[in-house]
């Protein structure tokens, strides 16, 4: 059992450890690779995505964040693998919650997931320092760290477990590590319903000074989680 920078256990049979590959990435924030390069780039939470992995490859100064990183990569690689196994069953229940244009089938999904947990543990291995356990709404970073900041599938997905207050606590957190920009995606939950504060969301956050605005991105796997908050100076 693990304990995060607070001494909390931590048991990563309660973390559901999957991630997108960094072509996804790019489709879910409506990025470039020109858009990243020179930038000093957070992915929070990451999970098991590859983003970090092929951007760095790539020029990109890219970090990654997340709770489960103070497991060992074999012990985060047999999770992954259990979790795309048990999602991808979860799924056939439900196909039509679901788009399938981006993904031919299940199968070709599957092997997605199993390629970004791939590209995530080869780097993992190698680069342990890109990968920092945190457990939002703290971050262990200084004050304008990165520039960009994206943050997928985790705020609003969750929103039925994750309270309104908690919501402005990460962003908060978010944006104090950032220079440029934050970018959030999707903003619907876990079966594709808008939460009903994401107006107030926004509303507390341009108070703060930022600039926000809803914007629709070229993905749509989940029925209805086409659109990503961006927010910026």
């Amino acid at each position: 059992m693990r304990k995060d920078e607070a001494g909390r256990k931590l048991n990563l049979d309660r973390i559901v450890f999957i991630g997108r590959t960094y072509e996804e990435y790019l489709k879910i924030f409506s990025l470039s690779i020109d858009d990243l390069k020179g930038k000093r780039v957070l992915d929070c939470p990451a999970g098991a995505c590859s983003f970090t992995a092929i951007a760095k490859q790539l020029g990109v100064n890219a970090t990654a964040g997340d709770i489960a990183y103070s497991f060992s990569a074999e012990e985060l690689e047999t999770k992954g693998l259990n979790d795309i196994s048990h999602v991808t069953e979860h799924m056939k229940k439900k196909p039509r919650n679901y788009r399938w244009d981006y993904f031919k089938d299940l199968e070709a999904l599957k092997q997605y997931r199993i390629k970004a947990l791939k590209e995530f543990i080869k780097d993992l291995q190698i680069n342990r320092e890109s990968y920092i356990p945190v457990t939002l709404p703290s971050l262990p970073f200084k004050d304008e760290q990165f520039d960009i900041t994206l943050s997928a599938h985790f705020l609003f997905m969750y929103s039925d477990k994750l309270d309104f207050a908690f919501h402005p606590k990460v962003i908060d957190e978010l944006l104090r590590v950032s220079t440029a920009e934050v970018r959030i995606f999707p903003l619907v939950d876990s079966i594709g319903n808008r939460p009903p504060f994401l107006k107030r969301l926004m509303d507390t956050i341009q108070k703060q000074g930022w600039k926000v605005e809803e914007l629709a991105v070229p993905y749509e796997f989940q029925k209805n989680a086409n659109t990503m908050l961006k927010i910026y100076k």
